[in-house]
């Protein structure tokens, strides 16, 4: 069966600073976007698709594209603000791109087959990539609702030392059946428990085993264009009110599906230690890292020879 990973591309690491995507972490100058194909390439994936901006094209072809293409189907889709559905058009000043299920948007006539999304700067371990392959050898597409998976990452395997992190915080029922996903934006380890904080002053502890969503979910092709519906929803409900600022991501779009019924949504754990460049003092913890994973012959010192 074809497999696609789509990878998000196109944001510049704002906390980061710079195009973080194509920072070498591994021997060789391998970038992390390096081992995610890798990783989905072992895992049975023949295609990757990279959500970029046009104007970085060039630049990641040069430093990952034409060097994968040898081993795996490899095509690009350029995220811009004005790929909008007929009839809509960008506000006056925006800048701001549309978020990432709009990036998904982005890839209608070019994904048409099952998919798995990550983000370009994350480093998620071969065991989410198996079991989302896995999974998609075993559903049954058919139906009246879209079977969807996300990657489950144990919360406390997905923290950094150097600063709060966000995630989507999972409710999973008896059958590991996603019930919802609830944004947290600043989590990280207060007096060795892990907590949340929404006023920066009073802190919430959280269960250090709850899933956490990583944007690492796999859907079927058909999703894109149910996105198209919601996306307009989006550009005639919310933009209007904040025109400049309004932002449509996938876990929205997940959850908007799951209180519609529309959907229904398995989550596969993963106990693999989530790592990434989300500020600057990560850079050595990550290199540290792929060079342990290195060591212990998970992955060899030239990926792609």
């Amino acid at each position: 069966m074809d497999k696609t990973l789509v990878i998000l591309a196109a944001g510049m690491g704002s906390r980061y600073g710079g195009l973080k995507q194509i920072d070498p972490v591994g021997p060789d100058n391998s970038i992390i976007i390096d081992y995610s194909i890798y990783d989905a390439l072992k895992s049975g994936f023949n295609k990757v698709v990279f959500i970029i901006k046009k104007e970085n094209e060039q630049l990641f072809r040069e430093v990952i594209g034409d060097k994968v293409s040898k081993h795996i189907k490899v095509e690009y889709v350029f995220q811009s603000l004005d790929k909008l559905p007929e009839g809509f058009s960008v506000p006056e000043e925006r800048v701001k791109p549309w978020g990432t299920a709009h990036a998904i948007y982005c890839c209608k006539g070019v994904v048409n087959e099952p998919f798995a999304v990550i983000n370009s700067d994350d480093f998620y371990g071969r065991g989410g990539y198996a079991s989302v392959s896995d999974w998609i050898e075993k559903t049954d597409f058919s139906g009246d609702k879209f079977k969807i998976a996300m990657a489950g990452y144990l919360l406390k395997n997905t923290l950094t030392d150097n600063g709060t992190v966000s995630r989507g915080v999972c409710e999973v029922d008896e059958n590991n059946q996603l019930l919802d996903v609830i944004e947290r934006t600043k989590i990280q380890r207060v007096n060795g428990v892990i907590s949340y904080t929404e006023d920066g002053e009073t802190w919430n502890e959280l269960n250090e085993d709850a899933y956490a969503s990583m944007n690492f979910w796999c859907y079927p092709p058909e999703i894109i264009d149910e996105i198209e519906s919601y996306l307009i929803k989006f550009l005639e409900t919310e933009v209007p009110q904040n025109p400049l600022k309004s932002e449509f991501f996938l876990p929205f779009l997940v959850r908007d599906l799951l209180n519609e019924k529309k959907c229904t949504v398995d989550v596969l754990e993963t106990k693999d230690r989530w790592f990434g460049v989300t500020y600057k003092e990560d850079k050595p913890d990550v290199v540290r890292s792929v060079q342990e994973l290195v060591d212990a012959g998970v992955y060899p010192e030239k990926l792609w020879e």
